[in-house]
């Protein structure tokens, strides 16, 4: 007779099924972002926009993300988490509605600001979430199946553009189920989800700041460098000689080193410590940055370029383990708010500086200013290590 299977407890679970829901939440939230930046980029391109203008509508999205942030933790104590972000959700699926409706770029700059104003919360209450569900013990490989599964979520919905082209409402249809989804899910997962924690003195996004200078540096650095690669690393390859299909490529490399090695440093976290495994990320960082210009026209830049991605969006993901390893309660919510916020900031002030340092002292550039970035924060982690 074949072996009884070992019943899993109820209470073990629910908060499985609980962080299953928010990750889906959370993927689905992340192919609707990914999907809707470069397909409003293509539509304004072929209206004939300026470039200037279509990089101003687009840094929309995360200026409703810096300016929602604050707001996160007074909202979710006072409508509840789970209303908040269900509301949210249909609110993001209107405004991409009405973008497919108004083909207008002056309109679209008030709707892209909204776009982000009510996605934000859904992504800081998801995260908030997570964190509060994850055990101590298994914190770093959780965050890290996270952190695969959302980059994934990210470049699905680039590639879904392939399928169904920038020309009709496909794409938008696309969007908006992806939005609503999200409503969808977190509505099935309620009664698992745990209550918002709130314990403790309220804090604001600004309080935090004070709290963890380092962690919100860490976040920044990480947005900027995704921001920067993404977007300027084919004027980086053109002037070089490189062919389009070649920075293609290294991009797509990028990506999926991004998406493939977030597990691997979740794992690292949990052994050699989250303090450590920072560090190595962000030193991994700064040599990526000198190798660059030495191995771009050799073989050797696919595996940099693979690590690249890992480590960078790495720096993101050990940061979100140690806000778990280090705050509770209210602290919590106000730090992934501040998260979003800083993202916001590094994912606008990014290209812009880098764009100017390329203009300034040419392509060079763009490895010096991640360079600089990076350099200065693996300084500041290793005074801080010493002093603790």
């Amino acid at each position: 007779m074949a072996a009884e299977r070992p019943l899993v407890p109820q209470q073990d679970r629910m908060p499985m099924a609980a962080m299953a829901g928010i990750i889906a939440t959370v993927t689905v939230f992340a192919v609707a972002q990914g999907l809707t930046y470069p397909l409003l980029s293509f539509i304004l391109e072929r209206q004939g926009t300026a470039s200037g203008l279509i990089g101003l509508s687009a840094a929309m999205t995360p200026t409703g993300f810096i300016v929602s942030a604050p707001f996160i933790p007074a909202l979710s104590r006072r409508v509840g988490a789970a209303r908040l972000a269900i509301l949210c959700s249909m609110l993001a699926a209107l405004s991409l509605a009405a973008i497919a409706l108004i083909q207008d770029i002056w309109v679209w700059m008030p709707l892209r600001f909204l776009l982000g104003f009510f996605a934000n919360p859904l992504y800081v209450i998801s995260e908030t979430w997570l964190l509060s569900l994850t055990p101590a013990e298994r914190r770093g490989r959780i965050l890290g199946l996270y952190s695969s599964i959302v980059s994934t979520g990210f470049a699905i919905g680039p590639l879904s553009l392939g399928l169904v082209g920038t020309e009709s409402w496909q794409p938008f249809l696309i969007g908006i189920a992806a939005f609503l989804a999200c409503g969808l899910i977190v509505l099935a997962v309620v009664r698992r989800l745990p209550q918002m924690p709130h314990e403790g003195e309220a804090i604001s996004v600004g309080g935090f700041f004070k709290m963890a200078p380092l962690l919100l540096l860490a976040v920044f650095t990480a947005a900027t460098f995704e921001q920067i690669l993404l977007s300027l690393f084919a004027v980086y390859g053109a002037a070089l000689g490189s062919a389009e299909e070649r920075i293609a490529s290294l991009i797509t490399c990028f990506i999926t080193g991004n998406a493939a090695l977030q597990i691997v440093l979740g794992r690292a976290a949990e052994r050699f410590g989250s303090r450590r495994t920072l560090l190595f990320c962000v030193l991994a960082y700064l040599i990526g940055c000198l190798l660059l210009p030495v191995v771009f026209d050799t073989w050797l830049v696919w595996p940099l370029i693979f690590l690249w991605g890992g480590v960078s969006f790495g720096i993101y993901t050990i940061a979100l383990i140690q806000l778990g390893e280090r705050f509770t309660g209210s602290a919590l919510i106000a730090g992934n708010a501040a998260f979003a916020f800083v993202w916001g900031i590094g994912g606008i002030a990014g290209s812009p500086a880098t764009g100017l340092a390329m203009q300034m002292i040419g392509h060079q550039g763009l490895p010096l200013s991640l360079g600089l970035l990076s350099g200065m924060l693996a300084g500041l982690l290793m005074t801080a290590r010493r002093r603790t």
